[in-house]
């Protein structure tokens, strides 16, 4: 036998014991207690940053950890999540946070004005736009715990990529190396709707961090100007379904119920026909009805109410 024979034919090394001598897989009880103390920080802090930034109360829990390659880690989470990519520089280059779309729903409801009693538990669905935006300040607030629980050389902040639905994930390819990796579990609980977000981390970063609870920050008492602004800037942004109401003239019971197809209504307006526009039960205009070339529409001539009392109509 030659020696290339000889080397073609040696087994490969088994990933797990390679990972193991090169920092990428550590002792399972040893990467529990790094998570563990992950969620003793979550569990502690978060509910102060949503405290502050949305004046809601929130309960986090700590539920445990998985251990697996990262791919598979993401593959079996729950398919109602949204997921984001997230780099920390000198730290980790290959972290995936996910958080359950029933959270984002039921936080953008109190933000614009549900109560607590009037929310139900959210469908499994995809995000909308305007929940997606909201997706990205959650996302945010959550890499910004976890950079304050690793205190990184160089105090830079993470870097995140837009938030995508799990379906909409790109595979990696499949000639690239997966990484082993943990999958750090927490609940969190917004007026009795209880939800889920996870950390994906691999044991690389995991293994060489010491978890340092962030220093606390006096707690606000109401909603930040920050969240406000960049929600009503989506309120904004976001398509709204508007509605003309014009009034007939009165009509008897004997006349109505002997209505025929082709019959007319009159309008109650004898000159211009007055027409009352609103969007989401909430009265903006005063039209008048007319046509255009083939299309029929109406005019502007008043409004009742200002952009900004609209905006506050839909947030509070």
């Amino acid at each position: 036998m030659t020696m290339s024979n000889a080397s073609q034919d040696k087994p490969a090394m088994d990933p797990a014991l390679l990972a193991k001598l090169t920092g990428g897989l550590g002792d399972r009880g040893r990467v529990a207690k790094i998570c563990s103390s992950f969620g003793e920080v979550y569990s502690e802090f978060f509910p102060d940053v949503i405290k502050s930034e949305t004046g809601l109360d929130v309960t986090v829990n700590y539920l445990g950890c998985e251990i697996g390659y990262k791919n598979h880690l993401i593959d079996d989470l729950n398919s109602n999540v949204t997921l984001v990519d997230v780099t920390l520089r000198n730290w980790s280059q290959n972290i995936t946070l996910a958080c359950g779309n029933g959270f984002v729903i039921t936080l953008m409801e109190h933000l614009l004005g549900a109560t607590a009693d009037t929310i139900e538990e959210p469908a499994d669905r995809l995000l909308s736009i305007i929940e997606i935006d909201l997706a990205v300040m959650v996302f945010d607030k959550i890499a910004k715990v976890l950079r304050s629980a690793v205190n990184a050389p160089g105090g830079f902040e993470p870097s995140l990529t837009a938030p995508h639905a799990l379906e909409m994930r790109v595979r990696p390819p499949e000639d690239r190396p997966d990484e082993f990796a943990a999958a750090i579990n927490m609940s969190i609980t917004l007026a009795g709707i209880v939800s889920e977000f996870s950390l994906m981390v691999p044991q690389t970063a995991l293994l060489k961090t010491k978890v340092t609870p962030p220093k606390p920050k006096r707690q606000a008492t109401g909603k930040s100007a920050e969240w406000t602004e960049q929600l009503g800037d989506q309120v904004r942004r976001s398509q709204v379904t508007l509605e003309a109401k014009i009034r007939l003239q009165d009509l008897t019971l004997r006349t109505i119920s002997k209505l025929m197809v082709g019959d007319v209504i009159p309008f109650r307006d004898s000159g211009d026909v007055r027409v009352e526009v609103s969007a989401n039960s909430k009265e903006l205009y005063v039209c008048e009805f007319g046509r255009s070339g083939e299309n029929y529409m109406v005019r502007v001539k008043d409004t009742m109410n200002s952009d900004d009392e609209l905006i506050r109509h839909l947030m509070n």
